[in-house]
């Protein structure tokens, strides 16, 4: 049995960027990072821009003007202006070449076909010039840039459809029991409904990590197998759910070890989530999560996280933590540093009831776990603590 410090560095140090490429559209690259630079094909703004709803000019000595026509957003025509005449703009209308100001229009006076303005305007005032973000052929967005909504929306702005991006790894999760039944059947005696395959996979999808399998087994040994080297085969992260304690029915730890999977650590000294297993075959990264639910999201947060942020080249490999002053008390037993689920609000967080590593209803409104280590034994009300902030 290793300490969770030792056990996550183990996790960093057997985990590596994957660094293959895939190509996603743009609307399905969210959270995904840029593979290669990604080149401006144009100009933007391809034209110059109303900055404003009012008047684009061409600049004389008086604050009086002829209007002579109107430019809406979308409008392709270009008049041509003489000094001291003016169309109606409106705001990212083109402005024409022959105007050189746009003054807004809660500032213009208008009386038939001629409008004043409040006071003299600088030439090229409220007019967004061409290009003023980037240039045709210039850099738009550099390799390695997290793609979140406004660089999907900026990359959209330039035409771009398609872009190339770090590939995501692919993802299987193994759920063992014959105890367990799917929701909508029949519940009888003895049975209980699965709930950690889609607990996890939500835990995936909520990360935008997308390309996960779920494959349940017997307790049968030969199977358990068979399922496990596929799944190694074909994934670049194998999540395993149950199995691996020692029962008579426990057979994920003989497989693995038959798979001739590389055991990297087995048992951590926490709770809950004693009984987890990590290990490698080839370039294939293997988790054995315990059955009991809540010490199957604890380790998930504690050790999978870390894996997946390697994977994909993240710097902040772990969640947040950050000190908060407790508004509850807690009594650990035995020698164990532990994880408490909570709820953090404002510098605050409250340790809540329910903390078997078999409850997910405490969990289930918990944002944040506490993080007791082995040396504190009680905590007081008003006592500062680590959390661990989960992702919402």
């Amino acid at each position: 049995m290793i300490s969770i410090s030792e056990a996550i560095q183990l996790v960093k140090d057997n985990s590596s960027p994957l660094l293959k490429n895939t190509i996603k559209p743009i609307e399905k690259a969210g959270g995904y990072k840029l593979f290669n630079d990604v080149i401006s094909p144009l100009n933007m703004p391809p034209f110059r821009q109303s900055a404003m709803d009012g008047y684009a000019v061409c600049l004389h000595d008086s604050l009086t003007y002829t209007l002579i026509g109107e430019i809406k957003a979308g409008d392709s025509i270009q008049p041509s202006l003489k000094k001291g005449e003016a169309v109606r703009i409106f705001t990212g209308a083109p402005v024409p070449d022959t105007a050189n100001a746009v003054m807004m229009q809660e500032k213009v006076s208008v009386t038939g076909s001629k409008i004043t303005l409040e006071s003299q305007i600088p030439i090229h005032h409220n007019i967004r010039p061409v290009a003023e973000q980037v240039k045709k052929g210039a850099l738009a967005l550099s390799k390695n840039t997290k793609l979140t909504p406004a660089a999907i929306g900026y990359l959209a702005s330039l035409g771009i459809q398609n872009v190339t991006v770090f590939k995501k790894p692919t993802i299987a999760i193994v759920t063992t029991g014959n105890e367990l039944v799917e929701p909508g059947q029949t519940l009888t005696y003895g049975k209980i409904y699965e709930s950690n395959s889609k607990m996890l996979q939500n835990a995936l999808y909520n990360l935008k990590f997308y390309d996960v399998t779920i494959h349940k087994v017997e307790d049968d040994y030969n199977k358990t197998k068979a399922i496990l080297k596929s799944v190694i085969t074909e994934n670049d992260l194998v999540i395993i759910s149950g199995g691996i304690s020692v029962g008579d029915y426990d057979f994920v730890g003989k497989a693995l070890e038959e798979l001739k999977v590389e055991a990297l650590f087995y048992k951590v000294k926490q709770k809950p989530g004693k009984p987890l297993f990590f290990g490698k075959k080839d370039k294939t990264s293997i988790f054995a999560l315990p059955g009991n639910p809540a010490a199957a999201l604890t380790c998930f947060y504690a050790y999978v996280y870390i894996a997946l942020q390697k994977m994909m080249d993240n710097e902040d490999l772990e969640l947040p933590r950050i000190q908060a002053k407790s508004l509850t008390k807690f009594m650990k037993n035995g020698d164990r540093p532990q994880y408490l689920k909570a709820i953090y609000s404002n510098g605050t967080v409250k340790i809540l009831e329910g903390q078997s590593s078999a409850m997910l209803q405490t969990f289930s409104v918990s944002n944040a776990l506490v993080f007791v280590p082995e040396e504190i034994n009680k905590i007081e009300i008003g006592d500062l603590v680590d959390v661990v902030l989960l992702p919402v």
